[in-house]
């Protein structure tokens, strides 16, 4: 068999296995996320005050030592999203807050 008909079957083989593996689409609606990142979904919950407590201000600030640098303003306005800075980075001489309490 020529190389070229070898190369016909398997990929007649491989379109036949993905035919087969699509799902079946139904007739009705079905949601799907992203469509238009610009506009939020109708009755979607939203966040309309936030309010940080002390204790979240003391872990925000862990291995910070007082007085603090005006850089850290951010956090006054810092929302309810994800941020980097109030989470442990990596453990050992990398450690400069000392989330893992290490002392370094």
């Amino acid at each position: 068999m020529r190389s070229a008909t070898k190369l016909a079957v398997i990929a007649a083989i491989l379109g036949a296995a993905c035919v087969g593996a699509l799902p079946a689409w139904s007739a009705e609606e079905e949601f799907i996320a992203g469509t238009a990142p610009d506009q939020r979904p109708a009755g979607a919950p939203a966040i309309t005050e936030v309010k940080h407590d002390q204790a979240w201000y003391q872990h925000a600030l862990t291995g910070v030592e007082p007085p603090y640098p005006p850089s850290l303003n951010f956090l006054d306005r810092q929302g309810d999203w994800y941020t980097p800075f109030t989470r442990p980075g990596m453990p050992g001489p990398y450690d400069i807050r000392g989330w893992f309490g290490n002392g370094s």
